[in-house]
């Protein structure tokens, strides 16, 4: 008899749900009870088994071999699936044809959008804007709610300081505090507030990767991560836990080993720093295939490295389905106990329950809200302008930038009119031929006093390297049939011509993400000999450069009179970068990553400690932690970007110069816009521990505030300063503040000069 809309017993457990209320823990545990008492082993072992879409997403689901598992109870979820039809048509056999009707959870790497696709994560993290922020996440889980998703594979705040790992374009950035707060906000954006109850537009967030992945040896992806413990808490940690301390759903392990165990076998990690320190108690799941790839590691064969998995906390396995073909067999040998899989399996099928797909299995499959709800001109109008928020301007000699709305400019360089480019990595929803080439968006924005004249230049590459860097694109990566001489020529011929050339060169989107790890972390060298030949030819160069992480820019900091840091700006990125370029917007965005001045400097990071022979700046003295070769300062500092405008900083005023651990005392800066433009200046606070019991950073991050102000005017500007800003980890790992001096300093960035001390009393 054919099914018409759950099994029988589906039907039953989902009025139970409705009946029960959603808000009720206790209300929760019974219904879960219930079902878990009902379920077989290898149904309950099948909740924990999320294979990858594979060919499901064909239109064949009624013939794929995940159809027939799901069938069988085998599957807990989903990943990867694009279409409200395709979701729709595989939750039906989930709850219709197998035998208790338990709906699947629907994941995808929504990492910065879906279809309306905002900058890359590093690039919301150059905004210090966490509503905005918290708005792109919210747009993010509007859409791929609509799409039929209810869990996306984000937040990742992988804390990174070597701008060679490709993945920091995913990341938060290098400091801890700032780091946090962006974890936070796109928590809130995806899940609303309450983490026991989500509406049909809100999705489950992930946050990733559990533990440290942002600090593999030597940037090199999936590489060895080794720390002390309490590195872990003071700098690298701290992202995570906030995003616990906000109610995330879920959270993925790491590839990384940490302290000589892969953390998806590692139990401190995932069960007694997780769940007993921080009180986590959503689910954790492992990255592709990460299981598997412990055998790799040489901790044990597939049966062996899934029991130690299971053991250390680890719920739901990712592809491997080393959960599926073995828990069975290692707990009747004695080697796991019954009591692992049943946690595993009730926390999954609370998330399900807190998602109410109990209640409405197809609550996120509605044609209606997917026709009108996604890559609507509102979420395109806020994507556009966020990216505005994240271009961070490095440099701006002579005042080229603006440009004038009048004359001819000439934009020049292969990313010019490359439409693919424009989101970024990990734009897995994103329709690419949609977003405007950045020749098309200033054609467009510029008006018709404006002559906008276009040559490629170059390519990308060379040609020899396209062999090696085909694999790197992943694509047939479009090549011009002219020689590097025929294109060169013809992109000075272009320039020319016009009044002032603008110089869109970087990275492809495809040199950062994942499995994108670079040992040189310039700008691509055929591009920058486009570069200098532009330069020589006298006209004013405005070098506006994507990127997916901090970049060696000697050369160009040197002699390039403007530069405008883009980074990928999701599928509005050419319009902003227009809307910036001629003026409508001042660009505010500053750096969440120090940018060295050559790779031998990595890692290199603000908040570093102190040695016995500390640096003396650009200054070389024998004998202290210099090198022989470059100045120790970075190229651009952590914090730093410019202006339309100038802001300037008044002394730092405190309220008192000594507080106790239980009160707090104020820091106040006067900041006076002193350029002939309207602007936003970040305000960043930063305070040294001048002398504690275990050596402390030379200044760490401990406030921001993004402050409009109109030409001319000056504001108040006041942080208030209490114990949790000057607690830490000490070596015993106990959360204190300690007794002391502290410096506080504030400035536009972390080369803050303006200071003032207070004391820390007993």
């Amino acid at each position: 008899m054919k099914r018409v809309f759950f099994t029988l017993m589906g039907a039953v457990l989902c009025s139970a749900a409705a009946a029960a209320g959603a808000s009720d823990d206790a209300a929760m545990d019974r219904f879960i009870d219930k079902l878990m008492s009902r379920m077989t082993l290898t149904e309950k072992i099948g909740q924990l088994n999320l294979p990858s879409a594979g060919d499901i997403t064909t239109g064949q689901a009624q013939n794929s071999d995940i159809a027939g598992k799901i069938r069988r109870g085998e599957v807990g979820g989903l990943f990867n699936i694009k279409g409200v039809e395709k979701i729709r048509d595989v939750q039906r056999i989930a709850v219709e044809e197998s035998r208790l009707g338990i709906p699947l959870i629907f994941g995808m790497d929504v990492v910065h959008g879906y279809e309306t696709t905002f900058p890359i994560p590093l690039a919301l993290a150059a905004t210090w804007d966490m509503e905005g922020i918290e708005r792109a996440a919210r747009i993010a889980a509007i859409e791929a709610s609509a799409a039929g998703i209810c869990w996306t594979f984000s937040p990742m705040v992988d804390i990174s300081r070597d701008p060679r790992w490709g993945r920091m374009a995913e990341g938060i950035g290098e400091d801890p505090f700032l780091g946090s707060a962006i974890s936070r906000a796109f928590v809130y954006g995806y899940q609303g507030r309450d983490p026991k109850h989500f509406a049909d537009d809100e999705i489950m967030g992930c946050v990733k990767h559990f533990a440290l992945y942002g600090a593999a040896e030597a940037g090199r992806d999936y590489n060895t991560t080794d720390m002390s413990r309490q590195r872990m808490y003071n700098e690298y940690l701290p992202p995570y836990k906030a995003a616990v301390e906000a109610g995330v759903g879920s959270v993925m392990a790491s590839f990384n080993e940490v302290d000589g165990i892969p953390a998806t076998a590692n139990k401190w990690l995932m069960t007694d720093l997780l769940r007993d320190q921080w009180h986590f108690d959503g689910f954790v799941v492992t990255d592709y295939t990460g299981i598997l790839e412990m055998i790799a590691h040489g901790i044990g064969d597939l049966q062996e490295v899934s029991a130690r998995a299971i053991e250390a906390g680890v719920d739901m396995d990712m592809v491997s389905e080393g959960f599926l073909g073995t828990l069975e067999q290692s707990l009747e040998e004695g080697r796991i106990p019954m009591s692992d899989i049943d946690r595993a399996c009730r926390l999954i099928l609370e998330a399900k329950y807190k998602l109410g797909l109990f209640d409405d299995p197809y609550r996120y499959c509605d044609a209606k809200r997917a026709a009108t709800r996604i890559y609507t001109p509102e979420h395109r109008a806020e994507a556009r302008r966020i990216a505005t928020e994240s271009f961070v301007l490095l440099k701006n000699e002579g005042g080229i930038l603006p440009l004038q709305r009048k004359g001819t400019v000439a934009v020049i360089g292969p990313l010019a009119s490359s439409r693919e480019n424009m989101p970024g990595t990990w734009s897995v929803a994103a329709d690419l031929k949609k977003p405007l080439t950045v020749v098309e968006g200033m054609r467009q924005v510029a008006g018709d006093k404006v002559e906008i004249l276009y040559a490629k230049g170059s390519n990308l590459v060379r040609d020899e390297e396209l062999e090696r860097n085909i694999t790197v694109f992943g694509r047939d990566v479009p090549r011009d049939g002219r020689s590097d001489r025929e294109m060169l020529d013809e992109a000075l011929a272009v320039a020319s011509r016009a009044d002032v050339v603008v110089a869109v060169l970087g990275e492809p989107s495809e040199m950062s993400g994942e499995s994108s790890s670079r040992s040189e972390i310039g700008i691509p060298d055929v591009q920058q000999e486009l570069l200098q030949a532009l330069v020589a030819t006298g006209k004013p160069v405005v070098l506006v450069l994507f990127a997916g992480r901090a970049m060696t820019l000697g050369w160009e900091a040197e002699h390039v009179p403007s530069i405008l840091n883009v980074w990928f700006g999701g599928t509005q990125a050419a319009e902003a970068i227009a809307d910036v370029l001629f003026g409508d917007v001042n660009p505010s965005g500053k750096l969440p990553v120090t940018f060295p001045r050559s790779v031998g400097q990595i890692p290199l990071f603000y908040n570093h400690k102190n040695t016995g022979r500390p640096l003396l700046g650009d200054k070389f003295e024998k004998f202290r932690s210099n090198y022989l070769d470059v100045p120790n300062t970075p190229q651009y500092a952590f914090g730093y970007g410019l202006s339309y405008t100038t802001f300037d900083y008044g002394d730092v005023r405190l309220s008192a110069d000594k507080m106790s651990e239980s009160g707090s005392i104020e820091a106040t800066v006067r900041v006076t816009n002193s350029g002939k433009r309207d602007g936003v200046e970040v305000v960043q606070l930063y305070i040294r521990d001048l002398v504690g019991t275990s050596t402390r950073p030379v200044k760490e991050l401990k406030g921001f505030r993004r402050v409009a102000l109109k030409a001319g005017e000056s504001k108040d500007v006041t942080f208030t300063i209490d114990a949790s800003l000057l607690k830490y980890y000490n070596y015993d790992l106990q959360y204190v503040c300690e007794p002391g001096d502290f410096d506080v300093m504030i400035g536009g960035s972390s080369d803050a000069v303006r200071t003032a001390r207070f004391t820390l009393e007993k």
